[in-house]
C-alpha cells in the first residue's frame, strides 16, 4: 500500500517519519483526534434533552383534547415528542454500544458548538423577529456556513421554505406564526 510520494505506511519505522504527521497521528493513535462516537452521544444527549423539555411543555401547557372530544392542540406535540424521546434514546443505546471508533479531526467539535449557538440564537430571533424573519435569517446564515459556494441556492432555500411555511400556516390553515416582540411590516 503506498501512500504520499509513493512511501510505503507499513515500514519498519516504529514512529511512522516516513508519512506525513496528520496520517502519522492517525497511526499512533495521537490524543487530537477523537472519535466521531463521543461526538455523537453528546449531540444524542443534548437532543434528547431538548425532546424532554419540548415533551413537558406539551403535556404541561397543552390540551390534549378539546371541549367536544376531538384532538386538540397537544395531541400532535405529545405524540412527536414521545417517539421522539423513544427514538433519540434508542440511537443512543445503539450508538453506545457499539464498539467501533472512528477518527475525526478535533475542528469538527467547532461546528457543532457552531450549530448549537445558531440554534438557541434562533429561538432568541423568533421572539425578537416573529417566524418568518427569524428563519430566514437562521436558514441563511446556517447556509452560509454549511453550503458553501452555492450563494443562489442557499439564498433560494432560506427565502422560499419560509415563504411556504408561512403561506401554509397562515394563509391555507389560518394558523398564526410566532409574533415578533417589535411590530414588523410583514
Amino acid at each position: 500500500m503506498k501512500l504520499f510520494c509513493g512511501r510505503s505506511a507499513r515500514s519498519t519505522d516504529p514512529d511512522h517519519s516516513n508519512v506525513r504527521p496528520a496520517m502519522a497521528a492517525i497511526m499512533a493513535g495521537h490524543p487530537a483526534y477523537r472519535d466521531t462516537k463521543h461526538m455523537r452521544i453528546v449531540f444524542l444527549v443534548v437532543f434528547l434533552a431538548a425532546a424532554i423539555y419540548y415533551t413537558y411543555v406539551a403535556f404541561i401547557d397543552l390540551n390534549f383534547l378539546t371541549r367536544t372530544g376531538r384532538p386538540g392542540p397537544g395531541f400532535f406535540p405529545r405524540s412527536i415528542g414521545i417517539l421522539g424521546i423513544l427514538f433519540i434514546l434508542w440511537t443512543l443505546i445503539v450508538d453506545m454500544r457499539d464498539n467501533d471508533r472512528e477518527q475525526t479531526d478535533p475542528a469538527r467539535w467547532r461546528d457543532v458548538v457552531l450549530l448549537m449557538a445558531l440554534c438557541l440564537s434562533y429561538a432568541v430571533m423568533l421572539r425578537l423577529f416573529g417566524g418568518f424573519i427569524a428563519t430566514v435569517i437562521f436558514l441563511a446564515i446556517t447556509l452560509m456556513i454549511l453550503n458553501r459556494g452555492r450563494l443562489r441556492q442557499n439564498a433560494m432555500v432560506a427565502i422560499l421554505i419560509p415563504g411556504g411555511v408561512y403561506l401554509l400556516f397562515d394563509r391555507v390553515l389560518n394558523a398564526n406564526m410566532p409574533p415578533a416582540l417589535f411590530d414588523l411590516p410583514i
